[in-house]
């Protein structure tokens, strides 16, 4: 590659923005992906006419409102992520359902809300009107765009600050304590994705973007998003190597200067991108030489159980019109699954976007805590590993039924995605998204990502969520706009965007 040239390693959302600003800006980019299609973990797949969504849930910047204006709004215009895809805004962020028949619905209207949960816990009014007047309070001020400007954006932040560090430091397990009414505080800890562990700041944010109809789905799902990116990254004149696997990056005197394929074959850039797994790049490509205690640390606090990490999809010939998008049902019987008894179903129906199934019928998704080393030790009996997956399919499949009628008796196809999927597909560390940084490193990791750059060794950057030690796909698709854009600062370039 002639001139200022770029390797990116990996196509996923992170590596094909840093492609797309990089052909903007008059860099040479090639991606070397491992997989036969772009998308990374923002991926689905086709089962007799189903399909299969691995990733998407509620995007920030995917807006049915044309008034709403921010970072992310701007960054899926520039990279054509929308193009010919309808958004899509849910009216319920998820629906709790308890045993007895009681119903919280975490309604996206904070209005609706606040009277919905009055309703349900008079006696909670006033903790009720602390939750909902937080998300308004967050939702009047453009956080996004704090998050990613200079000073005086910072500064128009103050008034909230007091609200962000409430919220941001008890987590809503905790937070469902405070209320008094038995049903909310069972229901509380399960509205983000039934993560109880998570800041209560991450709901209130979600509620309050939702709000003003700038977070939802874009009709088509992982498949449309990245593949409206990567033809954008195309149409600029990057270049895409598929089925090809990084083994080696290639150093010289502690400059990183191209990569080897698993085929043998040696490419050189002037700067190397991992947009690939964090310990596949760290202590597999570069051979654990360049690391930090910070990431040392990271690797050694991996989750022994992660969130996401077992998926169930069911093809089903039924509808589901009046159904919310997204149930956590409580069970009446828990069910167990890896030796662990689970007492309620996270579900998720698509019955919102019409690509997803033929018409008439729907894919319903159930997504449970996995433990990587249960399903890793099966695996070394691939049909005991099979029969395994087909068990927890049959019983999540049973207690569907109890809450859909004749559900069982509709299912076409099924597939499971456990955590050795993930792995086998993307090479994600023990198949896992990233987690949380250990205490003592949070604030340093927070601050600065996990492998954005490496210590003594030059040409290399990282982007997305393991990079950066973050989920969410508008904030690694960001993370390679700004990548460029400190290229471009290096380089004495006016940063372009188009």
């Amino acid at each position: 590659m002639a001139g200022k040239s770029i390797i990116i390693i990996g196509a996923g959302l992170g590596g094909l923005a840093t492609g797309c600003y990089g052909q903007m800006n008059g860099y040479k980019t090639k991606i070397f992906e491992m997989q036969n299609k772009p998308g990374g973990v923002c991926v689905a797949w086709q089962r007799k006419g189903y399909s299969f969504d691995y990733t998407v849930h509620n995007v920030f910047g995917v807006t049915t409102n044309p008034k709403v204006k921010n970072v992310y709004t701007q960054l899926w215009q520039e990279l054509g992520a929308l193009k010919d895809t309808a958004p899509y805004h849910f009216e319920e962020f998820v629906q709790v359902e308890d045993v007895d028949g009681k119903v919280l619905t975490l309604y996206t209207d904070l209005n609706k809300l606040e009277a919905h949960l009055k309703q349900l816990a008079p006696a909670d009014s006033k903790i009720i009107e602390e939750f909902v007047y937080a998300a308004r309070k967050i939702g009047g001020h453009d956080l996004f765009d704090a998050m990613v400007g200079g000073t005086f954006a910072k500064i128009k932040m103050l008034p909230l600050m007091s609200t962000l560090v409430k919220f941001g430091k008890i987590n809503i397990k905790a937070y469902g304590e405070k209320f008094s009414d038995p049903f909310l505080r069972k229901a509380i800890p399960t509205i983000q994705y039934d993560i109880a562990e998570v800041p209560t700041l991450v709901p209130l944010l979600f509620l309050s973007v939702q709000e003003k109809g700038d977070a939802g789905w874009p009709i088509g799902g992982s498949n449309a998003l990245s593949g409206n990116i990567a033809k954008r990254y195309l149409e600029l004149g990057g270049e895409i190597e598929y089925n090809k696997k990084v083994a080696k990056i290639i150093v010289k005197n502690d400059v990183a200067v191209g990569v080897q394929l698993e085929d043998g074959s040696e490419h050189f850039a002037d700067r190397i991108v991992s947009n690939a797994d964090g310990y596949s790049t760290i202590y597999g490509m570069l051979g654990g030489k360049y690391v930090t205690k910070a990431i040392e640390a990271y690797y050694r606090a991996y989750p022994k159980l992660q969130s996401f990490g077992l998926e169930v999809w069911y093809g089903v010939n039924m509808e589901f019109p009046k159904e919310p998008h997204a149930i956590v049902c409580f069970l009446e019987q828990p069910i167990t699954i890896e030796g662990i008894p689970r007492d309620r179903l996270d579900i998720e129906i698509f019955n919102f976007d019409p690509t997803m199934a033929p018409k008439g019928k729907t894919v319903v998704k159930v997504v449970l805590e996995s433990n990587y080393d249960y399903w890793k030790n099966l695996s070394a009996d691939p049909e005991g590993y099979k029969k395994e997956k087909q068990k927890v399919a049959d019983q999540i499949a049973v207690a569907l039924e109890k809450r859909f009628p004749l559900f069982q008796s509709k299912i076409e196809v099924i597939d499971v995605a456990t955590p050795i999927s993930v792995e086998r597909w993307t090479a994600l560390y023990r198949g896992c998204q990233a987690w949380p940084a250990p205490a003592e490193h949070q604030k340093e990791i927070n601050k600065n990502g996990l492998f954005k750059t490496l210590p003594g060794l030059a040409n290399f950057y990282g982007v997305g969520q393991w990079a950066g030690g973050t989920i969410g796909l508008s904030t690694v698709s960001l993370m390679g706009r700004n990548l460029i854009k400190d290229f471009c600062k290096l380089d004495g370039k006016q940063f372009k965007t188009a």
